[in-house]
This record gives C-alpha cells, sequence and structure tokens, in this order.
C-alpha cells in the first residue's frame, strides 16, 4: 500500500527592503521557500527583485506601479497581501483585519510600520515580518517564513542572520 505524502509549503514574507536588493536576493536563496511575499517598499526596479515565484505589491515608498491589494491562494488558505499605509497600520491593525474580513482572507500580510507583528484574532492571521532595512520596534531587521500545514501555519521570524528570534511567531490553527 503506498501513501501520498502532502508536503507543507513555505512561504518566505517579507517587507520595506528599502533598496537592499543584495540583502533581499541573499534572503531569498538563504531561505529558498516555494513562494516569495513582499509587502512593498522594496524601492527598486520591478526587475531587479529576485526571480521565482511572488507575490508583490506596491508600497507607499515605490515609484513603479504595482498593484496596491492581492489576493493569492495556497494550500486551502486565503492571502490578502497589501503595504499597509492605506489601512493606517502603524495606529491600529483593525482596518486592515476589516479588509481582510472584506475579501475572506484567513492570513494577512502586511509591512508599512517596520515593526514585526503576528497575531490571530477573529479567525485571521495579521503578519507584519518587520524590516530588513529599517527596523523600528526591535533591534535587528527581520522577515518572516511560513510553513503551510493542513490547519496550521507555523510563523517563524528571522534575522538578517538566518538565526530564528524566539519570541516572535507561533503555530496557529484555524477551523
Amino acid at each position: 500500500m503506498s501513501f501520498k505524502v502532502i508536503a507543507n509549503m513555505k512561504i518566505l514574507v517579507i517587507s520595506d527592503s528599502h533598496g537592499k536588493a543584495e540583502r533581499l536576493k541573499m534572503i531569498v536563496d538563504q531561505v529558498a521557500a516555494d513562494h516569495v511575499i513582499h509587502c512593498g517598499d522594496f524601492c527598486t526596479k520591478k526587475s531587479l527583485l529576485p526571480k521565482g515565484s511572488q507575490t508583490v505589491v506596491q508600497g507607499n515608498c515605490d515609484i513603479e506601479r504595482l498593484s496596491l491589494e492581492e489576493i493569492w491562494e495556497a494550500k486551502g488558505f486565503r492571502f490578502f497581501i497589501t503595504h499597509g499605509h492605506r489601512y493606517d497600520v502603524k495606529t491600529s491593525v483593525l482596518p486592515i483585519r476589516y479588509r481582510g474580513q472584506e475579501v475572506g482572507a484567513q492570513i494577512v500580510c502586511f509591512g508599512h510600520s517596520h515593526v514585526p507583528y503576528c497575531e490571530q484574532s477573529d479567525g485571521i492571521l495579521l503578519i507584519n515580518p518587520g524590516s530588513i532595512a529599517q527596523p523600528r520596534g526591535f533591534t535587528v531587521p527581520t522577515y518572516a517564513c511560513l510553513e503551510l500545514m493542513k490547519k496550521k501555519i507555523k510563523v517563524t521570524y528571522y534575522g538578517i542572520d538566518g538565526q530564528p528570534i524566539q519570541q516572535l511567531g507561533g503555530i496557529y490553527t484555524f477551523q
């Protein structure tokens, strides 16, 4: 008897790289994720972003015109991806959570504040990976990796040295 193994999916979530194209490429190569989500403020030409499976949105500092919001689905999870400046995320996460509810997302990925944030509320997981260029509210530049499992997501934050940051992230369960 053979069993089909359903592999987990690894997603790199990154934001606010602010022109650090080489640092971004190093992280993308190091993580070797199945998909990359960039929540905006890459501040380079989109053509300079690392190649591969990716979802990228325009941030408030990006000159190149891209979509301000994207919906992406994987492994039965629906993602809402935006930079966050249009939802005033530096003040409150409520508007962006409400927008996530409106579009039927289970995961909302955003940046803008440069502050790492991960919280599940009302069935929606909000993730801000922080910034790999200009950290705020945390001592080192950060990014996040998501491991999509059946009805669960493991979120791990890393410094740009590739070392996990134990006090951030966790395992989140979905219905």
